[in-house]
């Protein structure tokens, strides 16, 4: 009975040891995040090599600012939906720059196909309901 009461107290604290601090597993890095932006964007949007290098850029920009913007508080912030409404502006002022650097590397028609596809991957806010994938 010891032996089996004693194995229980280690499994539950290898168990309690292997759960991340904050409850939640970590997210992609960002060179995860970069690979996927350029694997989903490239094939839905048929993108050139050339333009698929300055969309990645514009997103690692992007995911650059996004975690000055998280790390700026000394704590982690909450995933993505939303942005606390003190850091509102500059999440606004991150995506209207990569938009506009997108925006700048695509035919208006692949733009126009970006903007609903982005609408698609973005996570759901709280209460949202997520969109029905393609």
């Amino acid at each position: 009975m010891k032996a089996v009461s004693g194995l229980v107290c280690v499994l539950l604290a290898a168990t309690l040891q292997a759960q991340p601090p904050n409850g939640r597993p970590p997210g992609p890095t960002k060179k995860e995040r970069l690979q996927h932006v350029s694997e989903r964007f490239g094939r839905e949007l048929q993108l050139t090599d050339a333009q698929k290098k300055k969309l990645v850029a514009a997103y690692a920009v992007f995911f650059d600012g996004m975690e000055v913007l998280r790390k700026k508080e000394g704590r982690p912030l909450p995933p993505p939906p939303p942005p606390p409404p003190a850091d509102k502006a500059a999440f606004d002022k991150l995506v209207k720059t990569r938009d506009a650097r997108v925006k700048a590397a695509l035919s208006h028609a692949q733009y126009l196909q970006y903007l609903e596809l982005e609408k698609k991957i973005r996570p759901p806010g709280p209460g949202q309901r997520p969109l029905p994938r393609s």
